[in-house]
């Protein structure tokens, strides 16, 4: 094998894939209510960025938690 090939993982090991998930959809709901607050409602404004900062926080909390719930040897080869 070349220097330049990436090593394959031994067959029957399980690729990571996360679950399907919400926050990218609240996210963007978020951000659009946001935005479309800044020229009409302020009450739009405010909720749009409570509900940004919220879905970030709670986005990165979760993605937290799930790499480590992967195994410690995970990537080493």
């Amino acid at each position: 094998m070349s220097s330049l090939e990436k090593p394959v993982p031994p067959a029957g090991e399980e690729i990571h894939l996360p679950g399907g998930s919400l926050h990218p959809l609240l996210l963007t709901v978020g951000i659009t209510c946001a935005l479309v607050g800044i020229t009409t409602f302020t009450v739009l404004l405010v909720g749009g960025l409570i509900l940004t900062v919220g879905v970030l926080f709670a986005w990165i909390k979760d993605a937290r938690a799930e790499m480590a719930s992967l195994p410690t040897s995970h990537g080493e080869h």
